[in-house]
């Protein structure tokens, strides 16, 4: 009788058939976690991406907001980085003896140095954060929202030049579709008459452009930056993350100073209760999206967003009087088609044998590929590494860091 070292299985007889089903039990405990984590990220992306758009317009008077939007980006920086300090002195005291002290001023260097492409992301989302105040002057909360989800074809697009994605033709129709379904709920959302072609339409198009691009090679670049120092602490990466990002925005801040005087540096002029619920939901999708670009995946968190779109709608259409048009309720009918044709198993990248011919295996080379499975669950691209029985980083640590 032996024991696997991995997932502390007794054998009595070691063979391939009795280790492949030992070690494809663990793997279902393994995937169970992570579906379940995926479904939490989902969720809660949901209501908070939901409420963002509805608090930003809560917190505007007569039309225009009454406190500077780089303000409400800085003080929702901190609030990040607050929180990443906080868990990290929580992580630190559960280190066990003889681990690397994960504060010591060794570690923290070799980690910013290992970390600094942050500062690119970081100041990407400085700039998209006050375009999203921006788009509020010239769009409802669920025209934003449905504007927002044309980013996942721009990501599809950078995931696969940046970081080599494969898409299948199915999940290229899938994003194809959901293009569709924004183009239908945008069809009379432009203003009409002359102002249509005047400079407030063309400024809003630019604006759209510019908030489409900009967030999505944020987000890539984020998730590469992230997951390339997968063993680094979560929180670490967010503390530079953040870090850059409130350094981006002070600096904003003191330009604006300089401009318009000095009465602009207070930061919190003009902010009101509805503008505290808006740093605090900014701050908890910020730190929400760290893990879904670190342990799920940016199409995912992104067609997520997209589910938030219905719940943006109909709360503004009770709390605002927007009217919610057909238009709308056909696009957002074809978005949920899209996301389930993206996502089917049948959709999936599969890999074709070479010239063209169809090889048999036989059934030791089957029973071997059995040992085999993704090391990270993928729901996006579907794209599988391969693994053999031995312990991985989901294996030796638990899946969320503690």
């Amino acid at each position: 009788m032996i024991e696997c070292s991995v997932c502390h299985s007794k054998l009595v007889s070691p063979t391939t058939k009795t280790v492949s089903r030992a070690y494809d039990r663990h793997r279902s405990k393994i995937s169970s976690k992570h579906h379940a984590l995926n479904v939490i990220l989902v969720v809660g992306d949901c209501i908070l991406v939901g409420l963002q758009p509805i608090l930003v317009y809560m917190s505007k008077v007569d039309g225009n907001f009454n406190f500077s939007p780089i303000s409400v980006n800085f003080l929702t920086e901190v609030a990040k980085v607050l929180f990443a300090i906080v868990m990290l002195l929580f992580q630190a005291r559960r280190q066990k003896v003889g681990e690397k002290p994960l504060l010591s001023v060794s570690a923290l260097v070799q980690a910013a140095r290992n970390n600094v492409l942050l500062a690119v992301p970081a100041l990407l989302y400085a700039i998209n954060n006050y375009l999203k105040f921006i788009m509020q002057l010239y769009f409802n909360p669920a025209t934003v929202k449905m504007l927002s989800n044309m980013k996942v074809l721009v990501i599809a697009l950078l995931l696969k030049i940046i970081m080599r994605r494969r898409f299948s033709l199915i999940q290229w129709e899938a994003l194809a579709l959901l293009l569709i379904g924004i183009t239908i709920n945008q069809l009379r959302s432009s203003p009409e008459g002359t102002t249509a072609m005047g400079l407030v339409a063309t400024g809003a198009y630019l604006y759209t452009l510019i908030f489409v691009t900009v967030p999505s090679f944020a987000s890539v670049y984020n998730e590469y930056a992230l997951k390339s120092q997968y063993d680094t602490s979560i929180y670490l990466q967010n503390l530079f993350l953040y870090g850059y990002g409130a350094i981006f925005n002070f600096l904003a801040i003191l330009g604006t100073a300089l401009v318009k005087g000095p009465g602009s540096f207070d930061i919190l002029q003009g902010h009101s209760k509805a503008t505290m619920l808006l740093i605090f939901n900014n701050a908890a999708q910020g730190i929400l999206s760290s893990f879904f670009f670190k342990y799920a995946d940016t199409i995912l968190k992104k067609y997520s967003s997209t589910v938030a779109t219905i719940f943006t709608g109909i709360a503004s259409a009770a709390l605002f009087g927007h009217t919610l048009t057909i238009n709308f309720i056909l696009g957002i009918s074809i978005v949920f088609i899209s996301m389930h044709q993206f996502f089917s198993p049948l959709s999936k990248v599969r890999d074709e044998p070479k010239n063209g011919t169809l090889e048999l295996e036989p059934i030791e080379v089957h029973n071997n590929h059995r040992l085999m499975d993704s090391s990270f669950i993928n729901m996006a691209a579907g794209a599988n590494e391969e693994a053999s029985h031995r312990v991985g980083l989901d294996e030796r640590e638990a899946l969320l860091p503690t």
